[in-house]
C-alpha cells in the first residue's frame, strides 16, 4: 500500500479500510481459538486482564421483577421527599409532574386514551423496575451515585405520590417486590422457559 499499489479496482482510501478490516478479522480469528480463562492467552497476546467475580459484581446490578438482586437497606417516604427535592425536582418537577425530565406521577386511566401518560403510577408493571432504573440511571448528571437507602426512599416517595403506598411506608428488599403496581396485568408474560 505504501508504494501506491491498491487492491484491484479500489480507491486508495477504500483499500486501506479493507486492509484494516482484514487485519482486525485476522486478529479476532487468532483469539477465537483461545478458551475462556486461558492464562496462556494473556502471555501470548499481552492484552486484557482476567476478570474476577468482584469485578463482575460491580457491573451486575440488575434487579429482577421478583426482587432478586435487591441490596440491603431501606428507605421511607419522608426521606424520599427530601432527596427528591434536592436531586430530582430540577428535572422532574417539584411533585414529579415533569419538566426537563419525564413526568413520574399521575396518568392513571390514560393508557387507552388518545394521549396516554406513561408514568411510574400508570404504566410501570413492577416496583422493582423503579428501583433498578433509579439506581442505574439517576440522577441524570450522576448515575449510580445514590446509595441503596436513597434509592429505596425515592422509590417509596414516588410510589406514594402515585397513590400506590401510604405515607408511612418504608421499603426494603422484602417489601418492595410485594408492592402491587396498577398496570401489572397490562403486560404479556414471556412464555419462554426461565423467563419471568
Amino acid at each position: 500500500m505504501r508504494d501506491g499499489r491498491r487492491l484491484r479496482g479500489m480507491p486508495a482510501r477504500t483499500a486501506r479500510t479493507a486492509l484494516a478490516v482484514l487485519v482486525s478479522l485476522s486478529a479476532l480469528a487468532s483469539c477465537s481459538s483461545i478458551a475462556p480463562g486461558d492464562q496462556s492467552a494473556r502471555s501470548i497476546h499481552e492484552i486484557g486482564t482476567p476478570l474476577t467475580d468482584q469485578d463482575l459484581a460491580a457491573w451486575n446490578i440488575d434487579i429482577a421483577p421478583d426482587g432478586r438482586g435487591l441490596p440491603a437497606g431501606s428507605g421511607d417516604v419522608a426521606t424520599g421527599a427530601h432527596i427528591f427535592a434536592a436531586k430530582c425536582a430540577a428535572c422532574h418537577g417539584a411533585h414529579g409532574e415533569g419538566g426537563l425530565g419525564d413526568q413520574l406521577v399521575g396518568g392513571q386511566g390514560t393508557l387507552t386514551s388518545a394521549k396516554p401518560k406513561r408514568t411510574v403510577g400508570s404504566y410501570w408493571p413492577y416496583a422493582t423496575t423503579l428501583f433498578d432504573y433509579i439506581r442505574r440511571a439517576m440522577p441524570y448528571n450522576a448515575p449510580e451515585s445514590l446509595s441503596a437507602d436513597e434509592v429505596y426512599a425515592l422509590s417509596a416517595f414516588l410510589l406514594n405520590q402515585n397513590g400506590i403506598v401510604p405515607a408511612n411506608t418504608r421499603l426494603d428488599a422484602a417489601s418492595l417486590p410485594r408492592v402491587a403496581m396498577p398496570n401489572r396485568g397490562g403486560f404479556v408474560a414471556d412464555p419462554r422457559p426461565g423467563q419471568l
